[in-house]
């Protein structure tokens, strides 16, 4: 499991990508990928390629990632989902919080 993020050349938008399990066991990793950067990105996107599987403490990282980036105001996508956790999304209504692709 690894969490690498990466932010745009003109600083407005930060990338996250999850590869592997997105669970507990990703919480300070992913909680870093947002945090220890500098400036403020006025949009967020969380890339679930190469991730197959979340659970309901990766849906609060979620949700802890909309409250730093906003909250109602927050421009967070969700992108590369498979087809079971964009289930889980809707499930959840997450996908009423964030853009999911």
């Amino acid at each position: 499991m690894a969490i690498k993020s990466a932010m745009s050349t003109d600083g407005q938008e930060l990338t996250i990508s999850v590869q592997g399990r997105f669970d507990f066991s990703s919480l300070q990793l992913f909680r870093n990928a947002y945090e220890n950067q500098e400036g403020h990105p006025k949009s967020y996107i969380v890339d679930l390629r190469e991730s197959d599987y979340l659970d309901s403490s990766a849906l609060g990282m979620l949700l802890a990632l909309r409250d730093h980036a906003g909250g109602d105001s927050s421009n967070i996508r969700i992108i590369n989902c498979n087809p079971d956790v964009k289930k889980i999304l809707v499930i959840t209504k997450l996908d009423e919080l964030f853009t999911v692709e």
